[in-house]
């Protein structure tokens, strides 16, 4: 992996931390809305990682697993790899009102919460004009 490259994938990586962070808060108050208060941080997680509602934020999340295992490599992966890892952010990132699964539920983030939108922007604008 180039530095080059390898900068552009720790500053996309941080940019969707700050999505997936404004994605969780968003659908955790969602649900609080729906469901009730969320009672401690540790229920909150176990929602996070088993309850259906919440699984919709997992792709996103081993998205951004699977950029920290590609840094921390000892023997970093080739251009060709962190590339495949840029254009799976670019096609996950895509908003779909007719669609299912992330692309609709990101559609809906996007619709409520201006948090989820700026966040969106931060890592759109990092992809610019390049095609990934």
């Amino acid at each position: 992996m180039t530095s080059l490259l390898r900068k552009r994938l720790e500053k996309v990586r941080l940019a969707l931390l700050a999505l997936h962070k404004a994605l969780v808060d968003s659908e955790r108050a969602t649900y609080e809305q729906t469901m009730g208060t969320i009672p401690s941080p540790n229920h909150f997680l176990q929602l996070l990682t088993q309850d259906p509602w919440f699984a919709w934020l997992r792709p996103i999340s081993q998205l951004i697993v699977s950029m920290d295992e590609a840094l921390d490599m000892k023997e970093p992966p080739g251009d060709a790899a962190v590339e495949a890892l840029l254009k799976e952010t670019k096609l996950l990132l895509a908003p779909s009102e007719s669609g299912e699964g992330f692309s609709r539920h990101y559609f809906d983030a996007l619709q409520r919460d201006p948090n989820v939108i700026l966040a969106h922007a931060e890592v759109t604008k990092l992809f610019g004009r390049r095609k990934t």
